[in-house]
This record gives structure tokens, C-alpha cells and sequence, in this order.
């Protein structure tokens, strides 16, 4: 058993008396919880002296570390006929497969058991995505995407094969999930960013 006892003539005084047994038996041979054993005496108020005043460092927020946004599109729609849009953060120098399996991000559809699909080795094509925008931040097509997207729109990539950016890149890229089973078109417009104001 130990005591800490804190005095002060302006503050309250505190006396604990710490019991070291988690739990003691009753006659009965029944459990019993540990019960402190605190006791507060209040000498006089206690007031605040004053404050601590905010440095100038403090002031300016912190520059967030570079990561890309990504906009992640079902192939479904919600039942208002709206698109049911996932928003995830990665850094970047990442495949897109890895950010898509580790945001909990459906890739693979109905080809997601096991052999069914070549677990990112680009053979299969069955982690195809269609990229709606942030295409300058992905890598060039490799020569497993140029063989197996030959027949496919230019804008459809392997997920397995893309990277995305550099680790300081920063940007936004909207990914349309399983491109081949959505239930919607996409309409490309260039809005400027005056008329987005």
C-alpha cells in the first residue's frame, strides 16, 4: 500500500490510497470489484492565474503531407439514379490495384474468388478500370496493357499495371469501377475553372 498526498495553501489537497488486490473475496466466496480508496478535501478555491499564449508556429497550420484524391464510381447506381462515388486518400507511387484492395474498394466483380483472376500479374484483365479523369498522374501504358486493351476505349487501364504518380504527386483521379458492367455513360465536358466559380 502506498499514499500520495499534493498540498498547497491555494490549492485543493488530494489524498489516494492505491490498494494493490483487483478484486478480494467475501465471505461468501463472491467476487467483489476494487473499490479506490480517494478522498478529496477542499482548503480554498481554485482559480485560473492566467493563460498560455499561442506561439506564432502553432498559428500556421501544418502543410499536409503530398497524397493523391481518388473518386472511386460503382458500376451500379444507387436506387435515386444517382452514382454511388467512394472517396479514398493514398500516396502516391502506388499500384492502383493495392490502393483499390486496400480501401475496401470493389475491383474484381464477379471474378473476385480465388483463380479466377492472376492476382496482379496483368495477364487476366479482369482488374480493368475505365479512368474519367487524373490520367496525366497514372504511368504509360505497359505492354501487358497494350496487349490486352487493344479492342478496349483508350481511357481503360489494368489497375494491376497502373501507378499512380510520383510519392510527392498531388491531384485528383476518378476511377470508374468494372467498366464493362455499369449501368451509365459518362459525358466528357472541359469546364474552366472560371465557370466552376
Amino acid at each position: 500500500m502506498g499514499s500520495v498526498q499534493l498540498r498547497s495553501s491555494r490549492l485543493a489537497s488530494l489524498s489516494l490510497t492505491p490498494s494493490f488486490n483487483h478484486r478480494s473475496r467475501t465471505p461468501r466466496g463472491h467476487l467483489t470489484p476494487f473499490r479506490s480508496q480517494t478522498s478529496f478535501s477542499r482548503s480554498s478555491r481554485i482559480r485560473a492565474v492566467g493563460t498560455v499564449p499561442e506561439s506564432d508556429s502553432e498559428a500556421a497550420a501544418p502543410e499536409e503531407p503530398p497524397h493523391v484524391n481518388f473518386a472511386f464510381v460503382s458500376s451500379v447506381l444507387l436506387p435515386d439514379g444517382t452514382p454511388d462515388v467512394h472517396l479514398r486518400t493514398a500516396c502516391g507511387g502506388q499500384k492502383l490495384r493495392d490502393i483499390m484492395l486496400d480501401s475496401n474498394i470493389e475491383l474484381y466483380g464477379p471474378y473476385a474468388r480465388p483463380l479466377l483472376n492472376c492476382a496482379g500479374g496483368g495477364t487476366c484483365a479482369t482488374c480493368m478500370v475505365e479512368v474519367v479523369q487524373g490520367k496525366e498522374l497514372l504511368n504509360p501504358l505497359t505492354d501487358k496493357e497494350k496487349e490486352k486493351l487493344k479492342k478496349k476505349p483508350k481511357n481503360y487501364r489494368l489497375a494491376c499495371q497502373t501507378t499512380v504518380g510520383k510519392p510527392d504527386s498531388r491531384g485528383l483521379v476518378v476511377i470508374q469501377q468494372l467498366p464493362e458492367w455499369k449501368s451509365h455513360e459518362w459525358k466528357y465536358e472541359k469546364v474552366s475553372p472560371l465557370e466552376s466559380l
